[in-house]
């Protein structure tokens, strides 16, 4: 006993030192003088002490003012570079991209996925799945007709399951969550799920349920592509596809129908543009140039929705210079898009909502090079296309049928704009009310 007993701790003292050693070079290059500043982390803990826990990308944002848009945190053992505002998340994601184009090593994802998949994943895998992804959802038709008539046709059914509820207060997210993912599921299976199907529902759920859990503190080339192709790979790619693909989207309608009943003068310039335009005819994607306010009012839903403030996280592939600081290969990066799309650099009202924010004098729409709600780089996302149209689609669809109002004994100026918690930062839960237009 006593010898098996010593074994155990010498063999524990042997793998502390491994790993001590392993890591040694990586820590040394992280306390060099010429690393990204930032506050002195404690023991154990590194800077947990000072984060808001529920919404980090708000400290983020505070510690970007004081150490500038390059700095670091550290998260227990793991010490971060956060890069923050337009400028400098375009150097990085864009300039030099192949130098940020890796995804970090966090342990509740690696669990999730094991390397497969694309969100991710790492290295030839990612490279490969990535490339099937984009070439696959482009024979499905991602961008084209085919998949703006299944789109259409979906408009349809959330419309009639709208309707059906007589004008009484609703929580959308359970019936936009099915009409987006139907959507994907149209695509990915060729057909579509009732919104009271049980399995459906049960699905829906459980993937909601995972991006908010997610969201908490507690979590080429060689020759032959072939063996990348296999079970584990397409069950985690299909997944990906699905749960990001359905929440964003989702969760960006959801704000759009709130801000919609936040500020009724608004609402009501988007469905004079829709008659205007439309009439009683379904939205089409050729109608979008026609339509620059209710195009701009979609990409200012998008812009002070912050989805995903923090992104999902980086890592480098290679040693590089940022800014005249030193980041060594493997370290673990966050690009604030908070900071992008919020940066005073770059949009005359940051904190509110302003559709004239992608709108010139005339009222014809302008791009703005800020406005990254999809990423940029490598890793932006692989469904932008399908986003876009959906957005469209949808938000035109349900403005044309429905005026949208707050349940009764609230204001318009009582509504909460607070985020939810989760990984991805939609409305908090509220119920409104929607009545039939004329």
């Amino acid at each position: 006993m006593e010898w098996t007993a010593l074994t155990g701790i010498f063999l524990v003292l042997a793998l502390t030192l491994v790993f001590i050693m392993k890591i040694k070079n990586f820590w040394n290059c992280c306390n060099r003088k010429d690393f990204p500043p930032g506050p002195r982390p404690l023991p154990v803990i590194g800077n947990l002490h000072i984060m808001d826990l529920k919404r980090p990308s708000r400290t983020l944002l505070e510690l970007s003012e004081t150490y500038g848009p390059v700095f670091s945190i550290q998260m227990g053992f793991t010490k971060m570079v956060v890069l923050s505002g337009y400028e400098m998340v375009k150097e990085a994601l864009v300039n030099q991209a192949d130098a940020f184009a890796d995804r970090a090593q966090v342990p509740a994802f690696e669990e999730l996925s094991r390397g497969n998949g694309i969100l991710f994943s790492h290295g030839e895998n990612w490279k490969v799945m990535r490339r099937f992804a984009l070439s696959t959802l482009r024979d499905l038709g991602m961008g084209k007709r085919v998949i703006e008539d299944q789109i259409v046709e979906e408009c349809g059914h959330l419309i009639k399951n709208i309707d059906s509820q007589k004008g009484k207060p609703i929580d959308l997210t359970m019936i936009m969550n099915a009409a987006v993912a139907n959507v994907i599921v149209s695509i990915l299976l060729g057909e579509r799920f009732g919104y009271e199907d049980p399995r459906f529902t049960r699905l829906l759920h459980l993937i909601n349920e995972t991006i908010k859990l997610a969201g908490t503190p507690s979590v080429m080339e060689k020759s032959d592509t072939k063996s990348y192709f296999n079970t584990d790979n397409f069950k985690s790619l299909i997944s990906n596809l699905f749960s990001a693909g359905m929440d964003t989207t989702s969760s960006t309608l959801r704000w759009g129908i709130l801000l919609m009943t936040k500020y009724p003068k608004i609402q009501q310039k988007v469905q004079e543009e829709i008659e205007k335009v439309l009439g009683s005819n379904p939205p089409r994607i050729e109608h979008r140039s026609k339509m620059p306010y209710t195009v701009a009012v979609v990409h200012e839903i998008q812009r002070f929705a912050n989805i995903l403030p923090m992104d999902l996280p980086h890592a480098t592939t290679m040693d590089v210079t940022l800014k005249g600081y030193f980041i060594p290969k493997g370290t673990y990066i966050i690009p604030l898009l908070a900071s992008v799309l919020k940066d005073k650099s770059q949009w005359e009202k940051p904190d509110a909502f302003y559709p004239e924010h992608f709108l010139d004098a005339e009222g014809k729409f302008v791009k703005n090079k800020a406005f990254m709600p999809f990423s940029a780089g490598r890793r932006m996302c692989v469904g932008e296309t399908l986003a876009k149209m959906e957005l469209f689609l949808f938000f035109t669809s349900l403005l044309q049928r429905f005026n949208w109002h707050p349940a009764p004994g609230v204001s318009s100026s009582d509504l909460d704009l607070t985020p939810a918690v989760g990984l991805t930062s939609g409305p908090m839960p509220h119920k409104i009310c929607v009545a039939a237009r004329a």
